[in-house]
């Protein structure tokens, strides 16, 4: 069956956005101005292909499309200086696309822009799911619980700081490519977390963002196919993410994963992410956390004992509170409660865990495994008094009335 116009214009906004988005960016040198080109391209395409046909090479028309309509803009533009230097530039260039190459430098080029230790966190996500993304402003906001017009504003002083601190639009140097490249990761594994485990609203999941993380992953693994610890991040979100349909039951539940319905884990992407697990060499911080996850999902009982040791040494390479959390945890299985209690004892003076809500969680469960009732209930409600999230408060909640019983 023959594609429809509109169809077609979806597939290659779907398909080839970034790849000439990027480009264009080098081209013009203007953030909003190759944006608005490529929009202006878009509309032009819904029109001229109902009307004439869909072109034989889509993707090449709307690259040349949104360079011309770039020059149209230049051309009315008389606030830009440098308005003849980049109409010259532009003119220069010969219609048609750009080597592979290229594009795979340009589109690297966006995604570390958009990644700029330059730009806070919060910009950094919301400019990187707009410009390497391709999500509205409004489906942003949505994932994000915030008003449109907030978000909209984030965006547009992100884009605006890229210019005031002269962020450069390139791929980092041998040098320093590691650390922006750990940048880029946390990213990119922010906005995984934010949606496998949302810290606010009345969904446990936010499916939109696991699955953009997701496709930002691969993608990186595409570009950066020597890099091990892109294929550790891809690792870690295929195996989560490959639980998400049975972490809640049919009425919105919370599930924990030695209660879920193993059938309904997705088996392609526990192939893949084992697959990407298998590429990714040596102790890396995202391989670490993908190799645990896939100890979690061998067995519905894990092997507890060599689950804490990773723990152990994720925490030796990357140290972080949080981690040890997760370690006195399998300590606990592994060991006892006493054992966990232990090491979790000075978690909760960390005034950086104050209001981490899986501390409390699991300090109320580990008192609960050791027969101290009160106090388990004393953590459940610290727990519930600190946690955004609707579907994780009623879990929390049932755990705290079964208490008695």
């Amino acid at each position: 069956m023959t594609e429809s116009p509109d169809a077609v214009v979806a597939r290659v906004f779907r398909d080839e956005r970034l790849a000439v988005l990027a480009t264009l960016i080098r081209q013009v040198g203007d953030v909003q101005l190759a944006e608005d080109a490529l929009q202006d391209a878009f509309a032009a395409a819904v029109e001229a292909w109902r009307r004439d046909g869909v072109p034989d090479r889509a993707g090449a028309w709307i690259t040349v499309a949104a360079r011309r309509r770039a020059i149209d803009r230049l051309r009315r533009d008389r606030s830009i200086a440098e308005r003849a230097e980049r109409l010259a530039r532009l003119m220069r260039l010969e219609d048609g696309r750009p080597d592979a190459g290229a594009v795979d430098d340009d589109r690297l080029r966006l995604i570390f822009t958009c990644c700029h230790p330059a730009l806070a966190m919060p910009a950094r996500v919301a400019l990187t799911l707009r410009m390497v993304g391709g999500l509205t402003t409004a489906e942003i906001a949505r994932a994000f619980l915030v008003a449109e017009p907030t978000m909209g504003k984030r965006i547009v002083r992100a884009k605006r700081r890229i210019a005031e601190a002269g962020v450069g639009y390139r791929v980092p140097g041998r040098d320093e490519l590691p650390e922006r490249l750990r940048g880029v990761l946390r990213v990119v594994y922010l906005i995984f977390n934010e949606g496998y485990s949302a810290a606010e609203g009345d969904r446990l999941v936010r499916g939109e963002l696991c699955g953009e993380a997701v496709r930002l992953g691969r993608l990186l693994a595409e570009l950066l196919p020597g890099e091990t610890e892109v294929w550790g991040l891809l690792a870690l979100m295929l195996l989560h993410d490959a639980r998400r349909p049975a972490r809640v039951d049919a009425d919105g539940h919370y599930v924990a994963l030695h209660e879920q319905d193993r059938s309904l884990w997705d088996r392609d992407e526990i192939r893949e992410g084992l697959a990407a697990l298998a590429r990714a060499k040596g102790p890396g911080e995202y391989r670490l956390q993908a190799a645990i996850a896939a100890l979690h999902m061998a067995a519905p009982e894990p092997d507890w004992t060599l689950i804490a040791r990773l723990y152990g040494t994720l925490g030796e390479i990357s140290p972080a509170p949080v981690v040890e959390v997760n370690r006195a945890v399998a300590v606990g299985f592994a060991d006892g409660p006493g054992a966990g209690l232990a090491l979790l004892a000075p978690l909760l003076d960390e005034p950086v865990l104050e209001r981490y809500q899986p501390l409390h969680a699991a300090h109320a469960e580990l008192l609960r495994r050791a027969g101290d009732v009160d106090g388990a209930e004393g953590a459940y409600r610290r727990a519930l008094e600190i946690t955004g999230n609707e579907v994780e408060r009623a879990e929390l909640a049932r755990r705290l009335q079964t208490l008695r019983g």
